[in-house]
Formats: C-alpha cells, sequence, structure tokens
C-alpha cells in the first residue's frame, strides 16, 4: 500500500505517514508527527508538530490538531474539530513589549483520545483529559474533563448521559445525574454484551 499525498498538501521534514494513508488537498503537516497506517486526513486539516496519530484514524475535513495531542488506533474525528492545549493562552508578555513563543513549554497540557472513540463535528476539546476508548462525543459538545470509556458526552459543558456500545449504538441512558444500576446489557444492533456497573462498562466476552 502506498502513501497518498494530494498536491497540495504541505509536509515538513521528520513526518512519518504510514502505508495506506490518504493526506487530502491543502493539509498542513508540522514537523516529528507520526501518522500511521490506513488513515484519512481529510482536507483543509492542520496537524500540529510532535502529534502521535495511530492506524486507521479518520480525520474529516477543517480539524485544528495542536502539539501534545495523542490519538490511538480506529478514532473517528468529525469536520471541524478543534483541540486545545494551553488553559491560559496569551499572545504577549505581561506588558505587550513581546510576543509569546509558540513552542511548548510548562502551560502545554497534553490530551489522549483512546482507542474507538468518536469526536461528532464542530466539537471543542479542552486539554489535560482523556477521551476514553469508544466514546462518543456529541457534535457541537465542548469537552473540559475527561470521558470515561463507552460513554455517551453531549453539550456545554459536555457530560455523560449514557453508554455506547463498539458499533456506535446507544446501549442505555443515564438518568439525571444519578449513576445507572448495576445491569447486563445486549446491544439491540450487533449483539456484543457489557456489564454496567455505577458509570463503569466492562466488555463480557471479548
Amino acid at each position: 500500500m502506498t502513501v497518498q499525498v494530494h498536491p497540495t498538501a504541505i509536509i515538513e521534514e521528520g513526518v512519518e505517514i504510514g502505508p495506506g494513508t490518504a493526506v487530502w488537498d491543502n493539509v498542513h503537516i508540522r514537523r516529528s508527527t507520526r501518522i500511521g497506517e490506513q488513515c484519512i486526513i481529510g482536507e483543509k486539516t492542520y496537524i500540529a508538530y510532535g502529534v502521535d496519530i495511530g492506524n486507521r484514524v479518520k480525520i474529516n475535513a477543517f480539524v485544528y490538531i495542536c502539539n501534545a495531542v495523542t490519538i490511538e488506533d480506529g478514532v473517528m474525528i468529525s469536520a471541524g474539530t478543534i483541540f486545545t492545549n494551553d488553559r491560559f493562552p496569551r499572545a504577549t508578555t505581561p506588558d505587550l513589549k513581546r510576543l509569546r513563543p509558540s513552542e511548548p513549554d510548562e502551560h502545554t497540557l497534553p490530551t489522549l483520545v483512546r482507542e474507538g472513540a468518536t469526536i461528532g463535528a464542530g466539537c471543542t476539546i479542552g486539554n489535560d483529559l482523556v477521551i476514553g476508548r469508544f466514546a462518543m462525543i456529541g457534535m457541537g459538545s465542548l469537552v473540559t474533563r475527561s470521558v470515561p470509556d463507552f460513554h455517551l458526552a453531549i453539550g456545554h459543558p459536555a457530560i455523560s448521559v449514557g453508554f455506547v456500545c463498539r458499533c456506535g449504538r446507544v446501549l442505555s441512558r443515564l438518568e439525571g445525574d444519578d449513576p445507572a444500576q448495576a445491569a447486563e446489557v445486549a446491544c439491540a444492533s450487533c449483539g456484543l454484551k457489557y456489564a454496567i456497573r455505577g458509570t463503569e462498562v466492562t466488555e463480557q466476552g471479548m
């Protein structure tokens, strides 16, 4: 499998791209970033330096991925998603005399997107947090804290409203702020089984 790179894409030195990956028009990938096998990088997406992206990741158009972001295998990042890495950003020093450098420093905080997760269109992702395995973030959400494995999170700020299967279908919904009761559930779509204890979801038979 060969790498497909559109002629308008900018790929800086030191970027690693795995076989079978397609990079579409006007994408900009900065130095020292690693992208795995069989990924799709949608048009006009920007990926900063030092980003680590796994295998079979789909990144739609107009996505901004900043430094200190790690994306594991099988993640879906929908169009218009923005990642952030600084809690207290300023353009200049306090006296307004000098621009602050753009290189990572002690204020640069990481974000980890675990395998199989989906981030819906138009989301903003905060920093110093983890989006769990096969979690799903609803479109237009603002993520300010970690989202556990298999949780469905939506809103401003995003909160967990239910649980989802590996296939993406909703398994059950949370009622208000109360943790879910202990239950054994099977996905109505694909049949995969899970145990739900409070807010923890465990796969059965995997």
